[in-house]
């Protein structure tokens, strides 16, 4: 028996459409219901809190909740089914004009204290083609804002093309083993406050950046997939694999 393919919602305006080609991103609120984020946080806790950890989620056992997940959707059936929620599902289609895959996914900690990442452009780290590719940053606590570590965003950025990386300037600020884009200015970021279940899609040479989380007993726990075009590809043989979203 052929498998059906579920038909594809289309849960945006026009406006909306036209506002995230404008702007680079755009703002979902209540896109996924906090009884569905609660239950995928615990699902995530009890895996690194295993013992042993399952194989693809190991690390220090001082590590277990500060590591981030890379790409559970490819071992865990619960982080599968986050990253192809039918609202992102429908929105990508509209935003890209076909249905998108998934290639990655990170499940972001982020404790007290932790550093951000400095600004940056995705298509700086995933080459793609036809450059196609769109983030989905969901919120997974009840406040994400500029004391635990929210992103910020510099609104249109996504016009000026792929700039040049180089070296992180503040260490005290972001983590350090990452790139950071030169030749921009900085005073024009603005923060992306997010409640639980709030979806952050944006574009991906959109600039980006997150600050250290500077609240002592708060964190800022983020699930946040890559997806590209069905007819796009990437050189970066670790994302080879392409997720349907149905």
């Amino acid at each position: 028996m052929n498998k059906v393919t579920p038909p594809i919602t289309t849960p945006l305006t026009q406006a909306q459409i036209d506002q995230f080609h404008d702007d680079g991103f755009l703002l979902i609120k209540n896109g996924c219901s906090a009884d569905l984020i609660d239950a995928y946080n615990g699902h995530i806790y009890d895996l690194r809190n295993m013992d042993p950890m399952p194989e693809w989620a190991a690390c220090e056992p001082s590590k277990r909740y500060s590591v981030r997940l890379f790409n559970p959707h490819l071992h865990d059936g619960f982080a599968a089914q986050m990253m192809k929620l039918p609202i992102i599902r429908g929105t990508l289609a509209q935003m890209m004009g076909r249905e998108a895959v998934g290639i990655q996914s990170m499940f972001f900690y982020k404790e007290p204290g932790a550093p951000g990442q400095a600004a940056h452009q995705d298509f700086y780290y995933i080459k793609n083609d036809p450059m196609t590719m769109i983030a989905a940053w969901i919120a997974m606590e009840e406040h994400v804002d500029e004391e635990n570590g929210c992103l910020w965003v510099i609104p249109k950025s996504h016009r000026l093309g792929l700039l040049p990386h180089g070296a992180v300037k503040n260490l005290d600020e972001h983590e350090p083993w990452t790139d950071e884009t030169e030749g921009i200015d900085l005073t024009k970021q603005v923060p992306v406050i997010m409640e639980k279940g709030d979806i952050l899609f944006f574009h991906e040479l959109l600039i980006h950046s997150s600050g250290r989380n500077r609240s002592t007993d708060r964190w800022r726990r983020s699930y946040v997939c890559h997806y590209i075009r069905e007819d796009a590809t990437t050189p970066r043989m670790d994302l080879q694999k392409k997720f349907m979203l149905y």
